[in-house]
């Protein structure tokens, strides 16, 4: 009994201390609605569970939305906020064009205001639901720290941030690395890529005219290069999957890279690049680390530069500023 009562009281500890490591430097918490809207939680995830039953191509949309929300101006809701005559907003930028899913925020907010007004913020909305998404496509369960405030701020400049699809290995590393992320990290958050699809549009440079020695990308496998050649004949915004299984959270993505078979330069770079095929093939190799990893990393990547008290603020509604 004594040394079960000393694990406890060590494992209450740890809890403590992990507690605080969330909570300091950001003032989030896991239990930041508990008191003043208990039912955000479910609110949430029931509104993303009837939209994926409805269209389980959705669940990729939001995780990407919550991407390109976060390394814009950080983890704000920014990327929620409609242009006006005054202002083009980041979701018209030409890298935000093919984001939707916008409604699905739209919805969770709508029920949250009904039952606890001027509460949840369209921040914490979107991280949420991209945490629904990933679970109810057969990913990793896991909670997230909540209390972003929506931000003030949507120009369209600053998706200069986002990173291009046609970056290389090093080149991935770097700019991730400016915001915190390892290498390990940066091809973790690609495998990101296990749902959804790509436009013709991002990987068309690949097939054709590729450099002074090839006319198409090296790193493609022939039979692949063929079929993105004829999704490509569909114009511009013909769509190509990632892998095989489009909407599972899986690591197909990681056996699709090791085939030659990643869509975008930068998903195919990191198997080509000896800095990175490494972790390509350990996540292609063990799903349950990619989980794992992936949950990490993502929880990290939601505390990109949130916004606190005064620095920003819980919109009425996610499109419009206060």
């Amino acid at each position: 009994m004594k040394k079960m009562g000393i694990i406890l009281n060590v494992v209450g500890k740890l809890i403590v201390v992990m507690n605080m490591m969330v909570m300091s430097g950001y003032g989030l918490s896991m239990n930041y609605y508990m008191m003043a809207c208990p039912f955000a939680d479910m609110v949430i995830r029931n509104t993303v569970n009837k939209a994926l039953q409805s269209d389980p191509t959705l669940a990729a949309a939001l995780v990407r939305m919550h991407f390109h929300d976060c390394f814009v101006e950080g983890c704000d809701g920014s990327v929620l906020i409609d242009s006006t005559k005054d202002n083009t907003a980041e979701k018209d930028s030409p890298a935000n064009l093919s984001l939707r899913g916008y409604e699905i925020i739209d919805a969770a907010k709508d029920a949250l205001e009904r039952q606890c007004p001027g509460v949840v913020s369209c921040a914490d909305i979107l991280a949420m639901a991209a945490r629904d998404a990933v679970f109810f496509a057969g990913g990793p369960f896991y909670d997230i720290p909540k209390g972003r405030k929506d931000g003030r701020r949507s120009k369209i400049e600053d998706t200069i941030n986002l990173p291009p699809p046609t970056l290389n290995s090093s080149e991935l590393i770097t700019m991730f690395g400016k915001r915190g992320f390892t290498a390990q990290e940066m091809v973790v958050l690609s495998g990101g890529h296990t749902l959804g699809m790509a436009r013709c549009s991002s990987f068309k440079g690949r097939l054709t005219n590729f450099d002074s020695t090839h006319e198409v990308d090296p790193s493609l496998d022939t039979q692949f290069a063929r079929t993105l050649l004829k999704t490509c004949s569909g114009g511009d915004k013909a769509e190509q999957p990632f892998d095989s299984s489009r909407n599972s959270f899986d690591n197909d993505y990681f056996n699709a890279l090791q085939r030659k078979a990643g869509v975008l330069v930068s998903d195919q770079t990191l198997f080509a690049s000896p800095m990175t095929r490494g972790m390509v093939n350990a996540y292609a190799m063990n799903q349950a680390m990619f989980f794992f990893d992936f949950q990490r990393a993502y929880v990290k990547m939601g505390l990109m530069d949130v916004k606190e008290g005064s620095k920003g603020e819980v919109r009425n509604t996610c499109r419009i500023i206060n």
